[in-house]
């Protein structure tokens, strides 16, 4: 039987409209219509053939990313990963981004990446302190101008998961995937960044961690990991609060009342 093309697809319409993207292709890896190595339609071509906003597509590459099944090259474009066999830890991409208390996650991490920061330091290459350099780089740069900084956050903390020297440090990362990073979720921390302060700070915490890890000292980069990770929770937690703030006092605010209206005087 023929394979129905992108363009023939039903358009998606109602609620979770990223959710059925992400379960129409996830159902097409997984059996087989998309093979490892495939490139995926255009971010045109998937608003198109869907009827949904470049904004949803983009979710749900996101989604389709942090749970493994694809990965994207910027300017190149999106493509279907080899799918392992058994994994030793998996969470649903819908449920990472959106339902799972960030808080929680955030806790997991402090357990998993204090000693992975450890381990590296003991058994890093020279070109595994070079890539966690370069994306370090990559951050600071992006700082400045707005751009993109989740993406080499995220290198960076992966690329120290790598050289613990144990797969499964990585193999957890790798399936949490971009949306660890707090402020991919949540929006109160970008609301709440006024002049990149944030992430000023983020930068120089990713800096003790990877000295700690340049000399060799497996206690200060547990010590600066826990301490990047432990801030970045009430971080978060302040950024949250300050939103409920604002919300609250909007509600108390009453609505403006309309100016009284004027007759003209008979002369």
């Amino acid at each position: 039987m023929p394979e129905t093309s992108y363009m023939e697809r039903p358009r998606t319409r109602g609620r979770g409209l990223a959710h059925n993207l992400v379960d129409d292709f996830g159902a097409r890896i997984r059996d087989g219509g998309l093979r490892p190595g495939d490139k995926l339609p255009t971010e045109s071509e998937i608003m198109t053939a869907f009827g949904v906003s470049r904004t949803v597509v983009r979710e749900a590459l996101s989604k389709l990313q942090a749970a493994g099944l694809v990965e994207t090259h910027h300017g190149v474009g999106t493509f279907v990963m080899q799918q392992r066999t058994s994994t030793v830890f998996r969470l649903d991409a819908g449920d990472i981004a959106t339902s799972v208390d960030v808080l929680a996650v955030l806790e997991l991490r402090i357990s998993l990446e204090t000693e992975s920061a450890g381990l590296a330091a003991i058994r890093r290459t020279e070109e595994q302190l070079q890539a966690m350099r370069q994306a370090l780089d990559d951050f600071e740069r992006n700082v400045g101008v707005a751009g993109d900084t989740v993406a080499p956050d995220f290198r960076f903390h992966l690329q120290i998961a790598q050289s613990t020297g144990n797969p499964y440090f990585a193999d957890i990362m790798s399936h949490l995937g971009t949306t660890i990073i707090p402020r991919t979720r949540i929006s109160a921390i970008r609301n709440h960044d006024r002049g990149g302060a944030y992430l000023s700070r983020v930068n120089r915490e990713h800096e003790e961690i990877y000295a700690a890890i340049a000399r060799r000292d497996s206690e200060s980069a547990r010590a600066a990991m826990r301490i990047h990770l432990t801030n970045s929770r009430e971080r978060l937690r302040t950024a949250q609060e300050a939103a409920q703030a604002a919300d609250r006092a909007a509600e108390k605010t009453p609505p403006a009342q309309p100016l009284p209206t004027t007759t003209a005087r008979k002369s």
